[in-house]
């Protein structure tokens, strides 16, 4: 059997087309294949960006032609070649293979509702029920911190005796350091001004590494703590970067290292 010339071209059309919708373009014998701009595509709605349409596509699809050509050129001049190309191009393949490897990880092990509301119950129970708006004036000696507690007990204001403090951010604002939870400040600190009454002034000096500290209290209300689905996402992705660590350091640990 043969077939007549316009038979022949309507078959071997039949047969090209969905070989060639396959690809967008071909650029000097190279393919672009359509499933990179329905990759590209996918990407920038997720984004929210822009929506999908022709026009998206017809601009993804000139810009993967000019990167294509573009990258022709540098395989030719030798680019793909030189050291610090070639240690760039492992890095990145590292990173994509690392982060695919990660995301299913955490797929398979993902952060749980109970295990966000746990660490959320912890963080309430750390930051406490009442915040404080505390100032302090930090000196140098024990001997210093003492003579100025004298001199509150004595009749001066706080306020005045804090630009003696060597803590220059707080110095002009009377020893200010703002509303905060006890959590916010190291132990030592918060344990002193927790045991203190609205308008009360440390009767000793308060040490930490920075030096003596003299501490009152302006006033104190509840805790103004974010709810649970505020923080949700942010705990969330702290878990999430926790396991991730932790599955680092159980193959690390595998791992033969000389």
């Amino acid at each position: 059997m043969t077939f007549k010339p316009a038979k022949l071209l309507i078959a071997l059309l039949v047969i090209a087309v969905p070989a060639f919708a396959q690809n967008v373009a071909v650029v000097n014998g190279k393919a672009i294949p359509t499933s990179r701009v329905d990759a590209v595509v996918k990407q920038v709605v997720a984004q929210g960006q822009q929506p999908d349409s022709p026009q998206l596509r017809e601009l993804i699809k000139k810009d993967l032609i000019g990167r294509e050509v573009m990258m022709q050129e540098a395989e030719k001049q030798g680019y793909g070649k030189k050291d610090d190309v070639k240690a760039a191009i492992d890095n990145a393949r590292q990173a994509i293979m690392i982060n695919a490897m990660l995301g299913d990880y955490i797929k398979k092990n993902p952060v749980t509702d109970a295990d966000i509301k746990a660490e959320y119950d912890k963080f309430v129970a750390q930051a406490g029920d009442k915040e404080y708006h505390v100032r302090h004036i930090l000196l140098a000696t024990e001997a210093e911190a003492n003579d100025v507690i004298a001199k509150i007990k004595g009749g001066a204001k706080f306020e005045d005796l804090a630009k003696l403090s060597k803590d220059t951010g707080s110095a002009a604002n009377g020893g200010d350091l703002d509303w905060a939870s006890p959590s916010s400040f190291p132990p030592v600190f918060s344990q002193a001004f927790v045991a203190l009454q609205k308008g009360q002034v440390t009767e000793k000096p308060v040490q930490t590494p920075n030096g003596f500290h003299v501490i009152k209290v302006d006033d104190i209300r509840p805790a103004k703590l974010p709810t649970l689905e505020e923080v949700k996402p942010q705990i969330a992705e702290a878990l999430a970067q926790k396991k991730v660590q932790a599955y680092q350091e159980e193959l690390v640990k595998k791992a033969k290292v000389q």
